[in-house]
C-alpha cells in the first residue's frame, strides 16, 4: 500500500543531495584512470577529510587542491560533481541509471502478474 500511494517531490529530493554522496565517485573516477580501487578509497577519503578540515563542500575543492591530495586528478575530475551523470553511470543489474530502474519494474510487475 505504501508504494502505491507514495509520492515524490523532486525539489525536496534535490533539496536533500549532498556532494559527500558521491565520495565513491570520486574514487571511481582514479579507478577509471587506472588506479586501484583499495588506492583510491583513501584518497577520496583524504578530499572528505580535507572539506571538512576546510568547512566546504567536496564538490568546492579546487583542481590544485584535489591534485595535492593525489597528482593523478586531472581538470576532468570536476565532471564528478554531477549527480544525474553519477547515478546514470550504474548501470548494472540494480543499478540506479533510469534503464536499469526501468528494468527492475519490470521484472517485479511480471514477478507479481506471475503469482
Amino acid at each position: 500500500d505504501v508504494i502505491v500511494t507514495m509520492k515524490t517531490t523532486a525539489p525536496l529530493l534535490m533539496k536533500a543531495l549532498c556532494s559527500e554522496m558521491l565520495a565513491t565517485d570520486l574514487a571511481d573516477y582514479l579507478v577509471r584512470k587506472g588506479v586501484p580501487f583499495r588506492e583510491t578509497h583513501h584518497i577520496s577519503g583524504a578530499c572528505v577529510r580535507l572539506a571538512e578540515e576546510e568547512g566546504v563542500s567536496i564538490d568546492t575543492l579546487t583542481l590544485e587542491q584535489l591534485q595535492n591530495i593525489d597528482a593523478r586528478f586531472e581538470e576532468d575530475v570536476m565532471k564528478v560533481w554531477d549527480y544525474e551523470v553519477s547515478v546514470e553511470r550504474k548501470n548494472s543489474i540494480g543499478g540506479t541509471a533510469k534503464a536499469s530502474v526501468l528494468k527492475q519494474i519490470d521484472n517485479c510487475v511480471a514477478f507479481a502478474n506471475s503469482l
